[in-house]
């Protein structure tokens, strides 16, 4: 099968490409950019040097359709507004990373991403691809909109106790870091070498654009979760995102036997969610270059309060891994096909 790749010089562009090359069914068949074009990737990239031999071609949709039976769009928020009614009217299949099709209210998206919202026709066309939940519709689908990074990990570590409303449905408070890579390519001031190395800093305070994505997932399962409280927090790291999350009992007789049994169960025939064993909690570092989310729990006695911690990848079960386990079950093959990989340590 024959891919496609729009935005390929992003960090989630350039992880598809890496991720893709070594998939035994998926095949990259071009790479395109707004910019940069004619130039081989091997100059923006010299990593891939002798490995990849792609040059950066020009975003023709009605060509790209006819060559591709799957494209991938990792472009910049507001991007994909532009170019998925274009790719709808082909017979292509999509996968889109970015933000522009996960919320379903466009006042919601424009609100929080301070950009036009696609069209409510669109919004509705799209399924959102967490593959642990959402399997069986991504399976019919044709447009998958790829969860956001800090979501993924949230919602995974979330939904079991949400799904079985074993919570105080007011008391979900999220506390969240990720790795620089985390807020893509284009430099600021707050990813400056001289600003985030040896730093730690809290940003986008009860404003994160991800709040209402977790929102709209957990909502879907229990609609008597008024919102949740979500900071984020910038790591000195490449890569990795931990999203520690603290709730409250809404049933006491719920034990950490019970409460481990649970997540081992809903995750059993999930191939990328591991569980700890009971007082074991994971790190960033053992899930790096993977397409695994690990989460550790805890449950305290004294304050009723349960804590959930989960890691990922950012740039892989946050974007291009998921991104392509989507795409594994949207053209029915095994959803772990072509990312069998160990975590890189140390």
């Amino acid at each position: 099968m024959k891919a496609a790749i729009i935005g390929v010089t992003g960090y989630g562009g350039i992880e598809l490409l890496r991720l893709l090359t070594n998939h035994p069914t998926i095949d990259v068949h071009s790479v395109h950019t707004s910019s940069q074009t004619g130039m081989k990737l091997s100059e923006v990239y010299p990593h891939v040097t002798n490995l990849v031999n792609h040059s950066l071609e020009e975003i023709d949709i009605p060509k790209i359709a006819n060559e591709v039976d799957v494209v991938f769009l990792s472009t910049p928020s507001g991007v994909s507004t532009t170019i998925v009614p274009e790719l709808l009217k082909e017979n292509v299949k999509i996968i889109d990373l970015s933000g522009d099709y996960r919320l379903k209210n466009p006042s919601a998206y424009e609100q929080w991403y301070k950009k036009p919202s696609a069209l409510q026709a669109d919004l509705d066309k799209a399924t959102y691809g967490l593959p642990e939940w959402n399997k069986e519709e991504i399976k019919s689908s044709s447009f998958i909109s790829n969860p956001g990074c800090y979501p993924t990990a949230t919602v995974l570590g979330l939904a079991p106790l949400v799904k079985h409303k074993l919570i105080d449905e007011k008391s979900i408070v999220i506390d969240a870091k990720s790795g620089i890579s985390g807020a893509g390519k284009s430099p600021s001031r707050t990813t400056h070498f001289s600003e985030s190395n040896d730093n730690f800093s809290i940003y986008k305070v009860n404003q994160h654009q991800h709040i209402p994505e977790i929102e709209q997932v957990i909502q879907g399962w229990d609609d008597s979760i008024p919102y949740v409280t979500f900071s984020t927090h910038l790591v000195p790291m490449t890569r990795g995102i931990m999203s520690t999350m603290y709730i409250n009992r809404a049933v006491e007789t719920l034990t950490m036997d019970q409460l481990y049994e649970l997540y081992k169960e809903s995750y059993q025939d999930a191939p990328f969610v591991r569980i700890r064993e009971k007082g074991a909690f994971p790190a960033t570092k053992e899930v790096y270059g993977t397409n695994y989310c690990d989460i550790g729990l805890a449950l305290d006695e004294r304050t009723n309060r349960i804590t959930i911690v989960s890691v990922i990848d950012n740039l892989v079960k946050g974007a291009a891994g998921q991104a392509i386990q989507n795409a594994n079950i949207m053209l029915g093959l095994e959803e772990n096909t072509g990312l069998h990989y160990v975590p890189l340590f140390p």
